[in-house]
């Protein structure tokens, strides 16, 4: 029993997919790729079939097909199963398409036990559900800052297993191996134009900074640029999608789309208003570079990823937002008449702003991910709001706000997953005061105000050295320990059902 449950903690996510690992009667696809027609194909095969072979034109090497319905037997009863419409990646050899379904025996032996054991596996999964919603952006614009090799113990003692980088460095990389801590790659505004040019660039570039990493450092996401439409050098608008579909290509042909995501972040200039949520909309100059990136996100199942900053909005307008809405404590909030929500928080309400322009730009159902969100702490004399107290406060709501796992007023059962900027303060950022203070984190490995981590002593408790931190980092070793263990029990499960 154990080691069934374990087989299927492992296959995670797939472990819904068993419903379709049966002897199919008939299968029908589309090809979505844009570069050819849309072609609709019917099957109808021998009940105990488990290899489908479709002829596929010789000129197409590569395959991004949409499963629009499948007629299944589990095992003896007719079944019609409508797959919802996430593309799928698929090989072609020798001109021919190939689909691998277990065959009917199998198919017998893993229904039973899904059926029989899925109500406990259920509980079980829910008990330790693997969906992130807390990551951190560990921004390294400083000269002050610890080895990456002492991030990794300070991230296990937080907690913390998703972070962004704003590039790809080896150090970092390498550094962060074995550690079991996701990590999103950022492919830098410089690097635009040259990816943009060719496929081949691309593939350079992932095969020196992303494939040499994986698979012991937990490279999962490539954030190409960062808030390039609407920034004022309109030629990044131009190149964006060109090197977006460069890199997604050369993932693809490296076979790496099912571990590395690819993305774009955004700043909230993409949009022409925000307020009240509903009546968000893409600004008018974007959307003929916005719509088309939007096209192929929704193509390759990518998320919309926001930089959302309630600090920002107060800050330009103190005289007409309430502080208190901002830091998600109690006050009146708002309320949008056209959806008849309420709002009792801006960070809520700058996610569904996302979700209304998405909505009306034709597609509803991208899921929204804040890229970053945060707070200074300090700031200029002009800068309204950048106060430790005031960080503190919006940085411990909504660490707790997203470790609850609940969704937005116009999205309740999506899940809100943030990366908070930024794990430390960065003291050779340019600009204004604020930009340098927005850390969770002091050089030192100290806190800068306590959120609520564990393990870890605030600044005023004096000297905080990195180095106490190593007798915490057991939580990371456990995490991938308990992988291990996981996958171990599933290969003797798969033994026992072999014999």
């Amino acid at each position: 029993m154990l080691m069934l449950i374990s087989l299927l903690i492992t296959l995670g996510e797939r472990c819904f997919s068993i419903l379709c690992w049966c002897p199919v009667k008939e299968l029908r696809i589309k090809n979505l790729l844009p570069s050819n027609q849309n072609l609709n194909h019917l099957w109808t095969k021998a009940k105990n079939q488990s290899i489908f072979v479709m002829p596929w034109p010789r000129e197409e090497k590569h395959c991004i097909i949409q499963m629009i319905s499948c007629s299944y037997f589990w095992p003896t009863k007719y079944y019609n199963y409508h797959i919802s419409p996430q593309p799928r990646l698929f090989f072609y050899k020798r001109n021919s398409l190939f689909l691998h379904l277990l065959p009917s025996s199998q198919m017998t032996t893993y229904s039973f036990f899904f059926c029989f054991f899925f109500p406990f596996c259920a509980i079980f999964l829910n008990a330790v559900d693997a969906t992130w919603t807390y990551g951190v952006n560990y921004g390294r614009i400083a000269d002050n800052l610890p080895p990456p090799e002492s991030v990794v113990t300070l991230l296990k003692a937080a907690k913390i297993k998703n972070i962004r980088i704003y590039d790809a460095d080896h150090g970092v990389l390498t550094a962060f191996k074995g550690s079991g801590i996701e990590i999103v790659v950022g492919l830098g505004n410089e690097f635009l134009k040259d990816i943009s040019v060719g496929e081949d660039r691309a593939m350079n570039w992932i095969k020196e900074n992303v494939q040499r990493f994986l698979p012991d450092t937990h490279i999962r996401g490539i954030a190409v640029g960062n808030e390039v439409l609407g920034s004022s050098d309109v030629e990044l608008w131009e190149v964006l999608l060109p090197a977006v579909k460069n890199v997604y290509n050369a993932l693809y042909r490296l076979q790496l789309t099912n571990i590395v995501q690819v993305s774009s972040p955004h700043s909230e200039a993409v949009f022409a208003n925000s307020f009240p949520p509903s009546s968000c909309i893409f600004r008018e100059d974007i959307v003929p570079f916005m719509k088309p990136l939007l096209q192929f996100f929704s193509l390759i199942g990518s998320p919309f990823f926001i930089n959302a900053y309630p600090f920002l909005a107060y800050k330009n307008d103190p005289e007409h937002i309430d502080i208190n809405y901002a830091l998600f404590k109690k006050n009146k909030g708002i309320f949008d008449a056209k959806t008849n929500l309420h709002y009792d928080n801006m960070f809520e309400a700058q996610v569904d702003a996302a979700y209304a322009a998405l909505e009306k730009a034709g597609y509803p159902k991208m899921p929204v991910i804040v890229s970053e969100t945060g707070w200074a702490s300090h700031g200029d004399e002009n800068e309204a709001g950048a106060t430790l107290k005031n960080a503190r406060t919006y940085n411990r709501n909504l660490r707790k706000k997203l470790m609850k796992k609940k969704g937005t007023p116009f999205r309740p059962k999506t899940v809100v997953r943030a990366y908070i900027f930024a794990l430390f303060n960065e003291n050779s950022k340019p600009g204004p005061t604020s930009e340098r203070n927005f850390g969770l984190f002091k050089p030192d490995g100290s806190i800068s105000y306590d959120i609520g981590f564990t393990g870890l002593r605030p600044s005023s408790a004096g000297s905080s050295s990195l180095l106490s931190f190593k007798k915490l980092g057991f939580g990371g070793w456990f995490g991938c320990s308990y992988s291990m263990i996981l996958t171990a029990c599933a290969a003797i499960l798969m033994l026992i059902l072999a014999s």
